[in-house]
């Protein structure tokens, strides 16, 4: 979709993290252009994709009020929640300090470890090593999830923040849905994680993360009992 008046332009392939960013505009109800780039014909690495982002990964947010295209999902949800005065305390708030620590350890820490999960030959070259890294991978997947589950346990929910949903809650129900699909050599069970599913249950009724997920062409239940899509490039 566009707008004249904020023509946002969103980077990316289906299911890959700009999903995250997508949840958070359709729930904003902001105009943006989508702009698919095609992982198969290596389009990510295409010389005007890598002026955008450098690392040649997706999501890329190009704002016209911004002096630079906005890359790594983090930082571009951290920026439409101050453009927005949504999705997230304001810096004056007393929970700000609550949000960023769980927005960066999404973005740093759970999300960085999924993406090695996906494809660790890229980053454990030695296939004779690759095993035991998996191994490792997964028990730190599994307890990130743990800690997580203990977060929202305390919060009088069902989101981490209380009632309403912050892009916190979209990322980390992404992160949910591509822990129980990708990795390679395991799948997180989610199962265990009651918190975790309810919060992940009351997000899939929100019109908006319908509407994302129909265009990002992901059926059913996205997060309690994601599929498998069945197109190119996928976690590449």
């Amino acid at each position: 979709m566009t707008c004249r008046q904020t023509p946002l332009r969103l980077f990316g392939s289906p299911d890959s993290a700009n999903l995250v960013v997508r949840l958070a505009l359709e729930e904003l109800n902001l105009a943006y252009e989508f702009v698919a780039v095609d992982r198969a014909k290596r389009e990510h690495d295409a010389p005007a994709y890598l002026q955008m982002n450098p690392q040649g990964l997706l999501p890329v947010l190009v704002d016209p009020r911004q002096d630079a295209p906005v890359f790594e999902t983090g930082a571009i949800l951290l920026h439409l929640v101050d453009r927005s005065g949504q999705l997230g305390p304001d810096p004056a708030s007393p929970s700000r300090g609550r949000f960023l620590k769980w927005l960066f350890f999404t973005s740093n820490t759970l999300h960085a470890d999924l993406r090695a999960s996906f494809k660790p030959d890229r980053y454990m070259p030695r296939p004779d090593c690759r095993p035991a890294f998996i191994r490792a991978l997964r028990v730190r997947i599994e307890q990130h999830f743990s800690m997580l589950e203990r977060e929202y346990s305390a919060s009088p929910g069902p989101y981490l923040l209380a009632a309403d949903p912050t892009v916190i809650d979209f990322y980390i129900a992404a992160c949910a849905r591509w822990a129980q699909l990708y990795p390679d050599g395991f799948q997180l069970k989610i199962a265990p994680y009651s918190e975790l599913r309810s919060m992940m249950g009351a997000l899939e009724d929100r019109p908006a993360v319908v509407r994302a997920c129909r265009l990002e062409h992901i059926e059913g239940a996205p997060f309690t009992a994601p599929r498998h899509l069945d197109l190119p490039g996928i976690t590449d």
